[in-house]
């Protein structure tokens, strides 16, 4: 049974439990298994070598969501080639896609969590009460140990993508 964190972070203010634990600057990066599509699948180790910045959204389709993952799109060009930018959430692939598409999104990474919850639950940040994984930053380096680790405490808030992107150019 996977560790339970009660009230660790807030939905519209109403406290929500977090499954796995709470990972921190130093940690070794938790393998996972996500889906680049609904046959293919991608764990850490398909980016050994790379630093990975790691921006989670609970869904594509709402807008702060919609923000975070363009913010780091626009970004992810001037981090260079050593750095991988990958968005995960339990949309479905094709939802991904669609909104790819739509948004222009290119240099960013989707990855779906659709199917087994594994990073959710390896990385903190599966939502029990809603089966969604909550907003959450992760920056890993080419060794795959995490360097920064933002949780938010209000699930409909911004990340601070400064601190972020500080975090990523200082390990390049």
């Amino acid at each position: 049974m996977s560790q339970e964190r009660n009230g660790a972070a807030a939905f519209k203010g109403n406290p929500i439990t977090l499954v796995g634990p709470e990972l921190k600057a130093g940690d070794a990066a938790p393998d996972f298994v996500l889906n680049k599509s609904l046959v293919e699948t991608v764990s850490l180790k398909d980016y050994a070598g790379k630093i990975k910045l790691i921006s989670v959204v609970p869904s594509i389709d709402t807008g702060v969501c919609d923000a975070q993952t363009r913010r780091f799109n626009e970004e992810a060009g001037a981090l260079g080639d050593n750095v991988v930018v990958l968005t995960v959430s339990v949309d479905l692939p094709f939802a991904q896609a669609r909104w790819c598409g739509a948004a222009g999104v290119d240099k960013v990474v989707m990855l779906s969590d659709y199917k087994a919850h594994s990073f959710g639950e390896a990385y903190g940040v599966y939502i029990k009460e809603l089966g969604l994984n909550h907003r959450s930053i992760f920056v890993i380096g080419a060794d795959d140990k995490i360097q920064y680790v933002e949780y938010l405490p209000e699930m409909t808030e911004h990340p601070n993508y400064e601190q972020a992107l500080l975090a990523v150019k200082a390990i390049v």
